[in-house]
C-alpha cells in the first residue's frame, strides 16, 4: 500500500501538468472570485464519484484560480484526508449493485463532535466532460460525455481525450460541517451528509444534461402504442371505415413527422456554430435573470415561453442556455421550417415540428398531444412561442391557446400519478436590429409572406458583413403552474380525473395574458428603440441632436425611478454613445447645420424604428398618458386627473399586456413626482402644471405624451364610430372594419406611412377590452352599450385639444354623396 501510494504520488505532479495542458474549461460556475468561502477554515472538496481525471482537473483549476489546493492530502486536526474526495460509488459484484460504502466524513464529524473548533468546509464539485444527454449514440456513446450513465476506465479515459476542451466546472455552494451536526450519532450524520451531497449532484445534473433520452424510434413506437392514440384509431377506424393496420402507419408516420432527434454530436457542432455566428452577426449578447431558472431547473420541469420576434430566436435561447450550463430545450418549430437541410439540423438540435393547424385532423392531434406529454412528464425542458408566429409589428401578439392547453393538461394528466411541478420561464429577446426588418415592412404594407426555403437561408447568409448591434435576452419571473391554478381555479386538484375541466376555457386565456406580461415586464431597453420611441413622437421625423440626447436621458432616468416592469434592462453608456450606435448601424441619419446637427429618419427609415419602438412602447404607458394629459389642459389636480384618465387605463393595459397597477391614483402620484423631479412639471398647492417658463421642458413633455397619441387616436375614432349609430348597430366584425378604414384615412391625410396603425388586430383588441371592461357587450351577434359609455367617451374626449378632435371628428365623418 505504501508503494502503491508513493508511486501515485510520483506520477501525480507529471499528470497535473499533463491535464492542464490538455482540457480547457469552458465554463465555470460560478466564478472562482464568487465563491463564498471561509478563509480561516480548511477546504475539502466532494466529487459525485471517484475519477482519477476529475481530481487531476480540480488540482490545477484551484492552482489556477487561487482557490485553497485540490491537490495532496489535508490535515485536519488528528485527520488527515485527501483534498479533494469524492462520494463511494457503489461496488459490483458479479454484475449486481450492492450496498454503498459510506461516506468518508465520519473521522471528522466525531473531531468536529468533541471539538467544535475544528470546523471545515465541504465544497461540492460537478465536473462535465462535454454535455451528452443520456442517450445511446452508438459509435459516439463509447467516446464522447458525461451522460446519465456512469462510465468505465477505458471510456473515462476516451472522453477526457475526445472531449477535453469542451469541459464544464459547477462549484456548489460551501457547506459547514458545524452547521450539518445535530444530536444523532456520527454514523447517522455521515449518512445524512452524504445523502444531501448525492441530492445536490443529482439536481446540478439534471439540470445540466437533462433527463435521460429515449431513442427516437423508441420514443415514437410508445406515442403510437399509447392507449389513449390506440383508442382514437380505433374510434376513426369505425367512423371512417379504415382499417386499422393502416391507421396505426399512419400514427407512426405523424410521429416520425414530429418527433425531435436531439444528438449530442450536434448540439456540440451547433454550440460552436453558433458562437461563431453570434461574434459575426451581433456584437455580443447580454443576458439577464438567467440565475433564476439556475435555482429551479434541478427538480421542476420548465417550459420557456419567449417572445417571439426573428427566426434566430429558435437558435438563441438554446445556445445561451447551453453555454450557461444549462440543457437546452426541446422547441416547438413550425412545420415549415422542417425544410431539406435546415429542418434535419433543427430536429437534431431539439425541434418537433407541429402543423401549423390539425383541428380537423383527430389522429394527428392525438400523436402529437401524446408526444407533448411524454416529453412533459419525463421532466425535458421545452421550448414554445405563446404569439404562435413572429411579430410584424413589433409588439407582443395575444397569446395563442393551442400549446398552453396541451400543456396544462398534460401537466394534469401527469399530476394524478405526482409528478414533478411545471414552470413556465418568460423570455424577453431584444434585438437592436434584425435580420427580417425588409420583409416585416413588405408584408405589412400588403406584400405576400415568403416561403421559408434553403435558398432563403442562403440570401441571409450573404447579409452577415452588415452590422446588426447587440441582442439581449432577460428572463422574466417564472410562473409555476401549480400556484396560479391554486389562485385561478382553487379546486382544480379535486378534478384531475376530468381530461377537460369545464374551467380549462377560462384559465388558459388567463395563463397566456399572464405570461405574455411577464415577458414585457422584462423588456430590454437599447439605443435603437430609445432613438425610435423619440424620433417617432415628432411631427416630421426630425429633432436637433441636442434635444434628442436630453429626452434619451430623460427616458431612462424614468425607467431608473419608475421601471415599467420588474426585470427591466437599461443600456450601458451614454446618450452620446448611443446615438452614436443608432447612426452606425445606419436607422437615422446625421444632417450637419451651422446651428446644430439635426438627426432625420427617412420615410423608410421611420418604417423601421416603429418595429423597434413597439418592442418597449409599454414600458412607458403612464407616463405618455400622463404627459399626453397635460398637452390640452396645463394644469391638474390628482384627483380629477385620475377621474381623466381611470377609464381608458385598463383598456390601454390590455392593449399594450403589461399588468394593471394595484392603485391607479398611487401610481399617477408617484409619475406625477417623478415628472416634477426631470423638470417637465410644477407642484404647486396640490396642483401640477406645466413649465410658465421653459419652452425646452414643454417640448420634452409633448413629446413624451406622443408616445401614447397613436393608441388614443385608434380609441376615439373606434368610438366615433360605435356611438355615431344607436346601440345593436354594428357586429364587431363591422366595428373593427370601419374604424380600421378611418384610421387608414387618417394616417394618408396625415402623411404617416405606419400600417401597423391601421392594424386590424389593433381594433379588434379593443373592442375586446370594451367588452372585458364591461362597456360593451354582445346580443345576438349585436354590440350592445348604454349611456355609461356615452359618458365615459365625453370625458375622455379633455384629453385631446380642440384642433386634434377637429381632425379626428373630420376623418370619422361620413363622406358625402
Amino acid at each position: 500500500m505504501g508503494l502503491a501510494r508513493m508511486l501515485a504520488g510520483a506520477l501525480r505532479a507529471p499528470l497535473e501538468r499533463l491535464m492542464a495542458r490538455w482540457a480547457r474549461i469552458r465554463l465555470i460556475e460560478p466564478e472562482s472570485e464568487a465563491l463564498s468561502l471561509e478563509p480561516t477554515l480548511p477546504t475539502l472538496y466532494v466529487l459525485p464519484h471517484p475519477a482519477l481525471s476529475d481530481t487531476l482537473l480540480l488540482a490545477s483549476l484551484t492552482r489556477a484560480h487561487g482557490l485553497p489546493s485540490a491537490g495532496g492530502r489535508r490535515t485536519i486536526g488528528a485527520v488527515t484526508l485527501p483534498a479533494s474526495t469524492a462520494l463511494p460509488a457503489p461496488i459490483r459484484r458479479l454484475g449486481r449493485r450492492t450496498r454503498r460504502p459510506a461516506a468518508p466524513f465520519l473521522s471528522l464529524i466525531e473531531q468536529c463532535q468533541r471539538d467544535p473548533g475544528r470546523d471545515v468546509q465541504l465544497v461540492p464539485v460537478s465536473i462535465f466532460w462535454g454535455r451528452a444527454p443520456g442517450k445511446r449514440f452508438g459509435f459516439w456513446q463509447l467516446l464522447a460525455a458525461d451522460s446519465w450513465q456512469l462510465t468505465g476506465r477505458l471510456r473515462r479515459l476516451l472522453s477526457v481525450v475526445v472531449n477535453g476542451k469542451d469541459v464544464e466546472v459547477h462549484l456548489g455552494t460551501p457547506l459547514r460541517l458545524s452547521e450539518l451536526l445535530d444530536a444523532r450519532e456520527a454514523d447517522l450524520t455521515n449518512r445524512k451528509i452524504a445523502r444531501l451531497l448525492r441530492v445536490h449532484f443529482r439536481r446540478l445534473r439534471t439540470r445540466v444534461l437533462g433527463p435521460d433520452l429515449s431513442h427516437r424510434r423508441t420514443l415514437i413506437e410508445g406515442v403510437a402504442k399509447s392507449p389513449e392514440v390506440r383508442r382514437v384509431i380505433r374510434e376513426v377506424a369505425t367512423a371512417e371505415q379504415r382499417s386499422v393496420p393502416r391507421l396505426e402507419g399512419r400514427a407512426r408516420r405523424y410521429g416520425r413527422e414530429i418527433a425531435s432527434n436531439m444528438t449530442y454530436p450536434v448540439l456540440r457542432f451547433m454550440d460552436g456554430l453558433l458562437r461563431r455566428l453570434w461574434n459575426r452577426l451581433y456584437d455580443g449578447v447580454a443576458v439577464h435573470g438567467l440565475e433564476r431558472v439556475k435555482a429551479i431547473a434541478g427538480d421542476h420541469t420548465l417550459v420557456y415561453v419567449p417572445c417571439h420576434r426573428s427566426h434566430i430566436d429558435y437558435l438563441l435561447l438554446s445556445y445561451v442556455l447551453y453555454r450557461d450550463g444549462l440543457m437546452p430545450p426541446h422547441i416547438a418549430a413550425g412545420r415549415n421550417l422542417d425544410m431539406p437541410l435546415i429542418g434535419p439540423l433543427l430536429r437534431r438540435g431539439g425541434a418537433f415540428f407541429m402543423r401549423r393547424s390539425f383541428r380537423d385532423n383527430r389522429l394527428y392531434a392525438t400523436v402529437f398531444h401524446e408526444y407533448l406529454h411524454r416529453l412533459i412528464a419525463r421532466g425535458h425542458p421545452l421550448e414554445y412561442f405563446i404569439e404562435g408566429g413572429r411579430s410584424r409589428s413589433g409588439r407582443m401578439l395575444p397569446a395563442r391557446p393551442g400549446m398552453l392547453s396541451m400543456t396544462l393538461r398534460s401537466y394534469l394528466r401527469g399530476a394524478r400519478g405526482g409528478g414533478q411541478p411545471l414552470v413556465f420561464v418568460p423570455v424577453y429577446i431584444g434585438y437592436e436590429r434584425i435580420l427580417e426588418s425588409g420583409s416585416y415592412q413588405r408584408e405589412l404594407h400588403g406584400g405576400r409572406k415568403r416561403k421559408e426555403s434553403p435558398w432563403g437561408v442562403l440570401r441571409v447568409l450573404g447579409r452577415l458583413r452588415q452590422p446588426f448591434g447587440q441582442v439581449t435576452v432577460n428572463i422574466g419571473d417564472p410562473l409555476s403552474l401549480p400556484a396560479f391554478l391554486d389562485a385561478e381555479v382553487p379546486g382544480w386538484r379535486g378534478q384531475l380525473d376530468d381530461p377537460r375541466p369545464p374551467w380549462l376555457a377560462r384559465a388558459v386565456p388567463r395563463l397566456g395574458e399572464t405570461l405574455s406580461r411577464r415577458i414585457n415586464a422584462a423588456a430590454a431597453l437599447n439605443p435603437v428603440n430609445l432613438v425610435a420611441l423619440v424620433l417617432l413622437a415628432t411631427p416630421h421625423h426630425a429633432i436637433e441632436a441636442s434635444l434628442l440626447k436630453r429626452q434619451l436621458a430623460l427616458l431612462v432616468a424614468l425607467q431608473r425611478r419608475l421601471p415599467g416592469g420588474r426585470h427591466v434592462s437599461l443600456p450601458e453608456g451614454t446618450p452620446d454613445t448611443w446615438l452614436e450606435r443608432v447612426l452606425a448601424l445606419g436607422m437615422v441619419e446625421r444632417r450637419p447645420h451651422p446651428l446644430g446637427d439635426i438627426i432625420v429618419a427617412d420615410g423608410r427609415q421611420a418604417g423601421l424604428l416603429g418595429w423597434y419602438r413597439n418592442n418597449v412602447l409599454h414600458l412607458f404607458a403612464l407616463a405618455g398618458l400622463t404627459a399626453f394629459a397635460f398637452r390640452h389642459q396645463a394644469c391638474h389636480e390628482l384627483d380629477g386627473l385620475v377621474a381623466l384618465l381611470a377609464p381608458g387605463w385598463p383598456i390601454l393595459t390590455r392593449e399594450l399586456m403589461i399588468a394593471p397597477p394595484a392603485s391607479l391614483r398611487e401610481d399617477l402620484a408617484g409619475m406625477l413626482a417623478a415628472l416634477v423631479e426631470a423638470g417637465l412639471l410644477e407642484a404647486e398647492d396640490g396642483n401640477w402644471r406645466r413649465p410658465r417658463e421653459s419652452l425646452e421642458a414643454g417640448e420634452q413633455l409633448g413629446m413624451l405624451g406622443g408616445l401614447m397619441q397613436p393608441s388614443l387616436e385608434r380609441g376615439y375614432l373606434l368610438l366615433s364610430v360605435l356611438l355615431s349609430e344607436p346601440a345593436g348597430h354594428f357586429t364587431a366584425d363591422e366595428l373593427t372594419a370601419r374604424s380600421r378604414e378611418l384610421a387608414e384615412r387618417l394616417a394618408l391625410l396625415s402623411g404617416l406611412d405606419a400600417p401597423e396603425f391601421f392594424d386590424t388586430r389593433l381594433f379588434s383588441g379593443l373592442v375586446e377590452s370594451l367588452e372585458a371592461q364591461g362597456w360593451l357587450h354582445t346580443e345576438e351577434d349585436r354590440l350592445v352599450f348604454d349611456d355609461r359609455l356615452r359618458e365615459a367617451a365625453q370625458r375622455s374626449r379633455a384629453l385631446f385639444d380642440p384642433a386634434l378632435r377637429h381632425r379626428l371628428q373630420l376623418v370619422s365623418r361620413p363622406e358625402a354623396g
